[in-house]
C-alpha cells in the first residue's frame, strides 16, 4: 500500500464493484521558523591532472632506484653464477638484481599471454 496521498488505492479484485478511492491526505506537522541561511559551499576542485601524476611517478621511481643502487652498493661481494654452459662472477647486489629483472620479465610473458586469452574469449 502507498504512503503517497495523490495516489489512487488499488481495487480489490474480490469486490468489483467498490469504488476506488483516495488514501487518507498525511497530516504535516506545524510550520516552524526556517534556519538561517548558509552560504553555498565551494566546490572543491581536484588538483590531479597528468602532468602532476607523471611527477610522482617519476619521484617515486628516483627514489627506488635510489635504494636500488644503495643495495648493490652494499653487496659487492663477488659470487660465481652458472646459467646453462655460462660460468662468470658478478657482485651479489647486480646478481640479485638481474634475477628479479627475469622474474619480473617471465610474470609479464605469462600475464600477457593470458590477457590475449581472455580478449579472443571475449570476442567470440
Amino acid at each position: 500500500m502507498s504512503t503517497n496521498a495523490d495516489h489512487l488505492s488499488d481495487p480489490d479484485p474480490a469486490f468489483p464493484d467498490e469504488p476506488m478511492t483516495k488514501a487518507p491526505p498525511a497530516t504535516t506537522p506545524p510550520a516552524t521558523t526556517a534556519p538561517p541561511a548558509v552560504p553555498a559551499a565551494k566546490h572543491r576542485q581536484s588538483l590531479s591532472s597528468r602532468t602532476g601524476n607523471t611527477w610522482i611517478g617519476l619521484i617515486a621511481g628516483a627514489l627506488i632506484l635510489i635504494v636500488l643502487l644503495v643495495f648493490i652498493l652494499q653487496n659487492l661481494d663477488q659470487v660465481q653464477v652458472g646459467l646453462f654452459f655460462w660460468h662468470f662472477s658478478l657482485p651479489l647486489g647486480v646478481a640479485v638484481l638481474l634475477s628479479v629483472i627475469g622474474g619480473a620479465l617471465v610474470m609479464a610473458l605469462v600475464g600477457g599471454v593470458r590477457i590475449l586469452q581472455l580478449r579472443r574469449a571475449a570476442k567470440k
